[in-house]
């Protein structure tokens, strides 16, 4: 009997400290959407990547214009310039597909500049994110844009337009007021600012 009484008084003791708790979510995406050096970074980012595509592709054209006339032309060659020729081919592409890795292989200079150019704006909204759960005292603050499944959010506890505001930026349109925000006639596109 005193264990079960031990066991109730703890289980209530969890449940009550778990109640207490404070949470919020922010939506990363959002507020990505709403810092202009992000969007900067970001199209810096893109015009990279399709200038480096292009010269990738650029050498893959040179190698297929080399292998036709290969094939035109192997009745003409002698043995010796045949393998000639196919060596040829072979270093262009393992020289294209090690560009293709250098550049947009996992580690590749894609990653390196996306980190030079976005890692320090996420760095302030994370700095920003840690700054608000310390102030406002919340436990966890989730990622609304992350892989974690939220299947309902009070807009009241969305704390993205406090994160904008206090890096600097202003509120933002979201993109999802189309969604229904828990009540029956719609909702607000603004937090309440509630805690």
């Amino acid at each position: 009997m005193k264990k079960i009484i031990i066991t109730t008084i703890t289980a209530l003791a969890i449940s009550f400290g778990a109640s207490a708790q404070k949470y919020a979510y922010v939506d990363t995406e959002y507020i990505l959407a709403n810092i202009p050096e992000y969007k900067s970074a970001q199209s810096q980012v893109d015009n990279i990547s399709v200038q480096w595509q292009k010269e990738i592709e650029a050498r893959y054209s040179e190698i297929d214009k080399m292998y036709k006339a290969f094939q035109a032309e192997s009745i003409l060659l002698t043995e010796d310039m045949k393998k000639k020729r196919e060596n040829e081919i072979i270093t262009k592409e393992k020289e294209a597909k090690e560009l293709q890795k250098q550049r947009f292989g996992v580690d590749g200079d894609l990653f390196k500049k996306r980190q030079e150019l976005v890692k320090p704006i996420q760095d302030k909204i994370y700095n920003a994110i840690k700054a608000l759960a310390t102030k406002g005292t919340y436990a966890v603050i989730f990622d609304k844009s992350s892989d974690l499944s939220m299947l309902y959010t009070n807009p009241k506890f969305d704390k993205s337009d406090d994160i904008l505001l206090g890096m600097g930026y202003k509120k933002g349109k979201r993109e999802d007021d189309s969604k229904p925000a828990g009540g029956a006639g719609g909702g607000s596109d603004k937090p309440a600012g509630g805690k």
